[in-house]
């Protein structure tokens, strides 16, 4: 079946569309660079949003010190740096060819086979904008516990609530909206604030922690390791506790989702991943590996009445409710602008799918309203979803989290599947986009040695913590959204979503 595509145009006819006269400064800025320009026309796509942007392990370490302990954690860190690494460099690659607001299934779309491109494109994008959208209620989630944990170590005779914590998130999300609104042209400047912030939060976190706390022993910290879920060996639960660094890797894409937002997409793009790739997991390590050196017993850790042992340890290490109040509100701070940069991500990944027919009511999700140059409508929306879905909190925090666990397997599935394109293209010796950043001669064997190690995270993201006593509460029901969210998507498509979504390839220009 061969789908119809716009009329062609030249540049020049695609370029003069745009507004002019006293509109001229914001169509430039819409425009971006003569390469976006290129870009953009290339894959059938009109600059809608201004091109104004260039480019925490602590919350999810209790999974790796019950499985694998803190040599688990500080050698499954390594590793998954590693594989992610590869994964990241195989997806900047391919950012480089199509810098597009829609990512994975944007890509999906024009470098899979043929036969395929349609229906694997579409649950992709299924898959990327679900991911990413619970994220924004799960990042919520754990801002509001982490201010209630410190609460109990500031007051003990404090009692969380679930109402309580479910109005924190209300108000993370809250914040998050009225940043992507009304802060969204001064982003650039927030951004190198927040930057400068996280430098120097990240010292003032560490040096009181080297001052005054106890350090372990080097060789005990590097090479103990414990099977605390259970699992009867060592190594599967290493790998089970390999999930806590994969937390703190996960959502490389989340720039790719912004590129009609950059200016010099194909360029700064994949220079952005890489490097944020490289400082962020060299910091990370620091921060890791200080962890592990002052988390003393383990056993006594995790029991701590705050929910977070990272609390608990710098409250251990400064032996003052103040010191740790202030080292706790500086990745409190850190994990709100990190649900305004989800928030960004998760509703432009809404409005890019939008605009391809690939959601119900595409057309009110896909509008940029004139003068606002956001997708304002995918916001909104994005705002209604994440607040709608924090209220099963109230209910269970247990099926809050059940809900909220598919972020990871979609994701990381998206992953797999659009690189496994781009091996596919390489195996068959058909040639790659033009790109500005390339693998070379490395490309192949970079992108099956990453499809490999996703793969591997992929099976264990279903895993639970423990095999022991397995109930509705331990249990790990990743794997049953996960396959919902496919099974249900597919049978959208074949309701309704082959009669409008053709995919992003088929508005892509061959005559340039």
């Amino acid at each position: 079946m061969e789908y119809q595509t716009k009329e062609p145009v030249t540049v020049q006819a695609f370029l003069d569309s745009e507004h002019s006269g006293s509109q001229n400064d914001v169509a430039e800025e819409k425009r971006g660079t003569g390469e976006d320009q290129q870009d953009m026309y290339r894959m059938g796509k009109t600059q809608e949003t201004r091109a104004i942007l260039d480019p925490d392990w602590n919350s999810a370490n209790t999974f790796g010190l019950i499985n694998g302990g803190t040599g688990g954690l500080i050698w499954t860190y390594i590793g998954t740096f590693i594989g992610f690494f590869a994964a990241i460099a195989s997806m900047a690659e391919m950012a480089s060819q199509a810098p597009t607001t829609g990512g994975q299934y944007h890509w999906v779309s024009e470098f899979a086979p043929r036969s395929a491109q349609r229906i694997m494109s579409y649950l992709v994008g299924w898959l990327c904008v679900l991911g990413w959208q619970v994220g924004n209620s799960a990042i919520g989630y754990i801002c509001g516990t982490v201010i209630q944990g410190l609460v109990v170590l500031n007051y003990p005779d404090y009692e969380p609530q679930r109402w309580q914590g479910t109005l924190m998130i209300w108000a993370v999300l809250t914040f998050s909206i009225l940043f992507n609104t009304f802060l969204a042209a001064r982003l650039p400047l927030v951004e190198g604030i927040i930057l400068v912030l996280h430098i120097v939060g990240f010292f003032a976190v560490l040096i009181p922690l080297w001052v005054l706390g106890d350090r372990s022993n080097a060789s005990d910290v590097f090479f103990t390791f414990t099977d605390g879920g259970g699992w009867g060996n060592i190594g599967l639960s290493c790998l089970v506790g390999m999930l806590s660094p994969v937390f703190s890797f996960i959502g490389p894409d989340s720039a790719t989702h912004m590129s009609e937002e950059l200016r010099d997409a194909s360029s700064s793009l994949p220079r952005a991943m890489v490097w944020t790739a490289i400082v962020n997991g060299a910091l990370g390590f620091i921060m890791l590996v200080t962890f592990c050196m002052m988390v003393g017993d383990i056993e006594t850790i995790l029991e701590t009445p705050t929910g977070y042992p990272f609390i608990q340890v710098f409250y251990n290490a400064t032996g003052s409710h103040a010191g740790t109040s202030v080292m706790t509100a500086i990745l409190i701070i850190m994990l709100l602008f990190g649900c305004v940069t989800n928030f960004a991500t998760s509703s432009r990944q809404l409005w890019a799918f939008a605009r391809d027919q690939g959601v119900p009511f595409s057309g009110f999700l896909s509008r940029v309203r004139p003068g606002y140059d956001i997708p304002l409508n995918s916001i909104i929306v994005t705002w209604v979803f994440a607040m709608l879905l924090s209220l099963i909190n109230l209910g269970s925090s247990v099926a809050f989290n059940i809900v909220t666990s598919l972020g990871t397997g979609a994701l990381i599935c998206s992953y797999i599947v659009s690189i496994s394109c781009i091996i596919i293209k390489r195996v068959r010796g058909e040639p790659l986009l033009p790109r500005r950043w390339d693998l070379g001669r490395w490309g192949l064997p970079i992108n099956i040695f990453s499809v490999l190690f996703l793969t591997l995270v992929f099976i264990f993201s279903f895993f639970p913590e423990s095999p022991q006593g397995l109930n509705a509460v331990s249990f790990n029901w990743n794997i049953l959204i996960f396959g919902a969210v496919v099974i249900l998507s597919g049978i959208y498509f074949v309701a309704h979503g082959r009669k409008v979504y053709v995919g992003p390839v088929a508005y892509v220009k061959k005559d340039i």
